[in-house]
């Protein structure tokens, strides 16, 4: 099977993808309503999609292709609307959050749909706890070229993302000291963690041949990268967030992500190099694990300083790129995140105060409907 072909797309436009937790409205657990809430919202026209997810107790609502953090808030802010309004009429719950507090994964129930079903069985127990929910943010890239070098320069800032989206600090019931412990169970498949150092597409079709050839992938779709080339959008896709609990905060951060991309492909401020990647693992545990608080050691310099630090010393070079995006507002809701509280500390702090973790899944319904 040949990869597909690289279709070059606007640069620096964008698409949001947010998986949800779909969970009753008793004790707030997960519950199996996609397939109902698939049902009621199909004929509505929203300014994007609504696809269900592998279990039963997750949906995914994706944005069309935005240029304006004004038009990714708006677009969203409607689907969102959109999906509540159907879940009230079932009389179940959506929240944000990259893993469920208190859900026994055992008890999921994979989604009816031959792709889902063929996951379930290749990859065991593993399917049913890959109930996370992540944040997929695309950016349009002029050539395939471009796309491989801005996924490697951008690869540096793989700790950024997942400081500030950090929602994921409990797994069944347990407070497991990660701000993100939900990419520990993406980092059980295989075929996941870093892309393959690559600068020309020429290389890259000659590798996806390679990998097509031992039999192990079919498609793009195969690889858990965090981050891969969507040739098909003429895109790459940022996979590391967890869900943000509100749709303000994911628009912010993916603006963050465009922003980024336009200083990274117009002023080109580091060559990428395959030594760039003896820190990336170290760096991208430290954001999971300690949050904005983590440390991250610059992979040319050397340098060390705290990912809350270093988002901020990025926002000041980003300025002239924010203005030209008019995502200024995007970027200071991003500089007040890592000057503040992500996500996680925010849900540790609500169960501190509440002693319940039921209670903080539904303060989590209520951020997701504001």
């Amino acid at each position: 099977m040949a990869l597909e072909p690289f279709i070059n797309s606007e640069p620096f436009t964008f698409g949001v993808e947010l998986e949800i937790q779909v969970v009753n409205t008793h004790d707030y657990d997960l519950t199996r309503a996609a397939s109902d809430l698939m049902r009621l919202i199909k004929d509505e026209k929203i300014p994007g999609n609504i696809t269900p997810e592998i279990t039963e107790s997750m949906i995914e609502l994706s944005t069309g292709i935005c240029t304006t953090h004004e038009q990714a808030v708006t677009d969203l802010r409607t689907i969102r609307d959109t999906l509540v309004a159907a879940a009230d009429q079932l009389n179940v719950g959506l929240a944000g959050g990259g893993t469920h507090a208190f859900q026994q994964w055992s008890d999921r129930q994979i989604y009816d749909a031959p792709r889902f079903q063929y996951i379930s069985e290749l990859y065991g127990y593993l399917a049913k706890q890959f109930t996370v929910f992540g944040q997929h943010v695309h950016i349009g890239c002029p050539d395939p070229n471009s796309a491989l070098f801005l996924l490697h320069s951008m690869s540096r800032y793989i700790p950024h993302f997942i400081a500030l989206s950090a929602s994921s600090p409990y797994i069944q019931g347990v407070d497991t000291g990660f701000h993100s412990a939900r990419l520990n169970s993406v980092f059980a498949f295989p075929l996941s963690g870093r892309a393959p150092f690559v600068l020309t597409w020429d290389s890259f079709e000659e590798y996806f041949s390679k990998m097509v050839n031992t039999g192990v992938v079919n498609s793009m779709k195969d690889f858990y990268w965090d981050i891969r080339p969507k040739p098909g959008f003429g895109t790459i896709e940022v996979r590391v967030m967890d869900t943000p609990l509100s749709v303000d905060r994911a628009a912010a951060i993916a603006c963050y992500i465009q922003t980024l991309s336009r200083y990274l492909l117009l002023d080109k401020p580091l060559m990428p190099a395959e030594d760039d990647y003896l820190v990336y693992t170290f760096n991208r545990f430290e954001a999971c694990r300690f949050g904005l608080e983590g440390m991250c050691i610059h992979p040319q310099t050397g340098e060390r300083r705290t990912i809350g630090e270093d988002i901020l010393a990025t926002l000041d070079v980003l300025a002239p790129h924010a203005e030209a995006l008019g995502s200024q507002a995007a970027l200071a809701q991003v500089a007040d995140i890592a000057r503040g509280m992500n996500d996680a500390t925010w849900l540790r702090g609500v169960f501190d105060k509440e002693k319940s973790l039921h209670e903080a899944v539904r303060q989590q319904c209520l951020q997701w409907r504001q």
